[in-house]
């Protein structure tokens, strides 16, 4: 192949680069803005895809995601310079859950305001290596296929890169104004304690054990994406988060949870579920972690979707390879603790990344289960479709590598308006007083990005 690359030493804020970018189209920066157990040790950044792949209403995008990921290989031997080159980076919708399972709910589909998924094809990326405190740029030459034009293709984008890095002295944040207003919920304080309680109905009726029920705030919002999106990175840093722009809409993300990541054959999920604020004191800090840790209902709740994820992993992963590497293990965020679980499979030689996601998304976490019978009260009972909330935004490498986190702690700009979510897992013994401020304290990061420095106006 033409690719070219160039290993630099970097000790600075990955905001410099993007400074450099930022105004290039379609820009992607896969943040890991803060390194939790290890997970946060990369961070990529690309603009100026040389195509885009888009999937509205009812279509199946695997079938053009995979076609394109058979016509394009990058050798083996690349791969221990970074886990993403090239390839694609974009999003799938939490609603194309409805799509893949074969649901008639077209009513879902038909409000659809955003593609159900969203790829670039991004023949150069930069890497910045967090541990070894490098940054790579990596030029592949592609789509061209003659190796004439992948040589003058791989070059002219080399050369663009590292023309940019060369002004990428600027780490400094620029910070713009930020304006919201008539920011509501789609639900009232009194129509979300119903919704749960008619959850709970379900769950009593054996048609599901657990669902993840959600509330979303729109409003107003004059602001400069990036700008916006430092200020989450700034308040709730994690190793998952995200920006994208996808020309008429921005999405903007400091998940800290991934959905999927899949390297040399063996997949890897961990399923994020309960949930506590931090305490204003060291003491208060101390009292609600432990809360969390002993908490039965918190322990019941991962344990069914580590159940639901193994099954998942089961379907394409050798028989007896699916194992828990990490039963429950506590993870400290800027305004909540979280605990997480890890399941790991060892992916049969027939299968690929394509069949690792059709087999799992959406995440068990975010649904509930059994999946499909909470997809479908999800439907019934939240006001408007998810788009992009709950879904994953990663990377498919050419070397037959992935990773996805889950669309959570995530804005999306569009048409002058923001728009977020957050939602908690309602089981047979959930408080629904307690699940509606929950879903205020998910928010919490959010509402102080955009300058909403108390959230009382959505209480009781």
């Amino acid at each position: 192949m033409n690719c070219l690359y160039k290993i630099y030493k970097w000790d600075k804020d990955t905001v410099g680069v993007i400074n450099a970018l930022v105004n290039r189209k379609n820009l992607f920066f896969l943040d890991s803005s803060m390194n939790v157990g290890g997970l946060g040790r990369y961070s990529f950044i690309g603009s100026d895809p040389a195509f885009i792949l888009k999937s509205v209403g009812r279509s199946d995008p695997f079938g053009s995601l995979s076609s394109t990921l058979n016509e394009f290989k990058l050798p083996l031997k690349f791969s221990r310079l970074s886990p993403f080159l090239c390839g694609l980076c974009g999003y799938l919708s939490y609603d194309l859950g409805f799509i893949l399972d074969n649901k008639e709910k077209s009513s879902v589909l038909k409000t659809q305001v955003l593609p159900t998924s969203y790829f670039g094809f991004y023949d150069t990326v930069i890497t910045v290596d967090h541990f070894k405190k490098t940054l790579i740029v990596f030029s592949s030459g592609l789509p061209e296929k003659k190796s004439h034009y992948a040589k003058l293709r791989a070059k002219e984008r080399f050369d663009d890169i590292v023309c940019l890095l060369a002004k990428a002295s600027d780490d400094k944040i620029k910070h713009h104004e930020i304006k919201v207003g008539n920011l509501e919920s789609n639900f009232t304080y009194d129509s979300y304690i119903r919704a749960v309680n008619k959850a709970k109905k379900y769950i009593e009726e054996g048609q599901i054990y657990q669902i993840n029920l959600s509330q979303r705030f729109k409003g107003e919002c004059r602001a400069e994406p990036l700008s916006l999106y430092y200020n989450l990175r700034r308040i709730f840093p994690s190793s998952f988060s995200a920006y994208f722009d996808c020309v008429d809409f921005q999405i903007l993300s400091s998940s800290p949870e991934r959905f999927l990541k899949l390297e040399k054959k063996k997949a890897i999920t961990r399923p994020m579920k309960g949930t506590r604020p931090r305490g204003k004191t060291t003491s208060e800090d101390e009292i609600l972690r432990d809360e969390l840790i002993d908490s039965e209902k918190d322990k019941a709740e991962l344990l069914m979707i580590v159940d639901l994820e193994r099954n998942d992993l089961g379907r394409v992963c050798e028989y007896d390879s699916v194992k828990v590497t990490q039963a429950r293990t506590l993870e400290t965020y800027a305004t909540l603790f979280q605990t997480t679980a890890q399941i790991e499979g060892k992916l049969y030689k027939s299968k690929d990344a394509i069949d690792l996601l059709r087999a799992s998304f959406p995440g068990g976490s975010i649904t509930g289960c059994p999946k499909i019978r909470a997809m479908q009260i999800i439907d019934e009972l939240e006001p408007a479709p998810r788009n992009v909330y709950t879904g994953s935004l990663g990377y498919l490498n050419l070397c037959g590598n992935m990773d996805f986190n889950i669309l959570i702690r995530t804005m999306v700009l569009k048409d002058g308006n923001v728009y977020f979510q957050a939602g908690g897992g309602i089981v047979a013994d959930s408080n629904a007083e307690s699940e509606y401020e929950e879903t205020l304290v998910k928010s919490k990061a959010m509402f102080r990005a955009l300058g909403i420095k108390n959230e009382d106006i959505f209480r009781r």
